[in-house]
């Protein structure tokens, strides 16, 4: 925590001396020098969530049988930094979280071209729209169930990045990565091989769809993008998430370069006057090359949300009525084998993402045909609120 407070004196006292401006944006608080040569935002953000009987996504037949609790949890503690210095173009940006005392995001963009852009740091991949969208912006509680198996997370390395928008060429994105592929706050590889992710989106009606779960701008005008990516790795790991690398269930812990995984996605996402929709459907192999074993497993992610005012008026138009299902196969050479997702939300916009309130209902199903099922329901509470 004295490290963020010193870091903020740091960025915000050249400001003071030069001379400098203040005003509310959608990134929270920014500074700037009068000639607008340095910029620096500033922004807290807080989840507060209740859940019952568990708040964690149950993985094994043992953890639907552990007893029920009532949790009252600060989920999130967000502090988030960032702005430009001597360009516009010349960015940079980190993320703290508060309450783990963890360094998250750090990175510094170029982002003078806009067909060419390059960053440098530490951020979550661009690989998947799930896990990529921010977690103050997301359309339901958490992300599903297929989260898990399936984000890069976090890494530390290098990007090539861009969109190219010309008036009678195809609408495109590109994302090119380079990086340690060990997880957040891995400084350096278990091994001569790197992680390698690409992902490339087309945006057939020209509009961009926002990073974001819920259509809460009302978007005047149809918005479609569809989306490729594929990632490669060789390290003692199998899943990563924000607390770093780590194992899928049934997967010994690694050494390094145990564990080659191969991984592809097809992704759709749509947005249209209160209307949103984001499918994503996943590949991943994960080969053992200590045991001389593959394991192959997918995914698939469907989720739409409506501001329910557009066909009953009577309804506040800040309430938007969401669902979710999603389905993880961890082998799919053994065809009985899997966990489903079903849930259902209520999100009441007090200030768009910024501020607001949501009620889920989540359906989980782990199944074993022949050998065991469960099935399991769960209610979740969260109040949302930036600064």
């Amino acid at each position: 925590m004295r490290k963020c407070i010193g870091l903020l004196v740091l960025f915000i006292l050249p400001l003071w001396m030069q001379g400098q401006q203040v005003r509310r944006t959608g990134k929270g608080f920014e500074f700037s020098t009068l000639d607008s040569a340095y910029a620096l935002q500033i922004e807290a953000r807080f989840q507060f969530r209740y859940a019952y009987p568990r708040d964690q996504d149950p993985v094994t037949f043992d953890d639907f049988k552990a007893g029920k609790q009532q949790v009252f949890s600060l989920n999130r503690a967000r502090l988030k930094i960032g702005g430009h210095a001597y360009q516009p173009w010349l960015k940079y940006y980190f993320e703290y979280e508060l309450s783990q005392s963890n360094l998250l995001d750090f990175r510094v963009m170029i982002e003078k071209w806009k067909g060419l852009s390059f960053k440098v740091g530490q951020w979550k991949v661009d690989y998947n729209r799930e896990r990529s969208i921010s977690s103050g912006q997301q359309q339901m509680i958490e992300r599903s169930i297929i989260n898990r198996p399936f984000t890069v997370d976090r890494q530390q390395g290098v990007a090539v990045y861009g969109h190219l928008d010309k008036p009678h060429a195809p609408n495109i994105q590109y994302w090119l990565s380079v990086l340690t592929g060990t997880g957040r706050g891995n400084r350096q590889n278990d091994d001569a091989k790197l992680m390698y992710v690409g992902r490339l989106q087309w945006n057939p009606l020209k509009a961009l769809v926002p990073m974001q779960g819920s259509d809460v701008n009302f978007s005047p005008k149809p918005a479609l993008s569809i989306a490729v990516a594929a990632a490669t790795n060789r390290s003692n790991y199998t899943r990563f998430s924000q607390a770093g690398g780590g194992q899928l269930q049934g997967f010994p812990e690694g050494v390094p370069g145990q564990y080659r995984v191969k991984q592809a996605l097809i992704e759709t996402a749509f947005m249209y006057k209160g209307f949103s929709w984001q499918h994503e459907s996943h590949w991943k192999s994960v080969n053992d090359r200590v045991n001389k074993t593959k394991t192959p497993m997918q995914g698939n992610l469907m989720q739409a949300g409506y501001f329910l005012h557009g066909l009953i008026p009577s309804i506040p138009p800040n309430l938007e009525l969401a669902l979710l299902y999603a389905q993880f196969v961890p082998d799919t050479r053994i065809d009985n084998k899997s966990q489903t997702e079903f849930s259902t939300a209520i999100n009441y916009f007090f200030k768009k993402h910024k501020h607001k309130l949501t009620l889920q209902y989540d359906r989980i199903k782990l199944e074993q045909k022949n050998v065991d099922e469960e099935d399991g329901g769960r209610i979740r509470v969260q109040w949302d609120i930036s600064f």
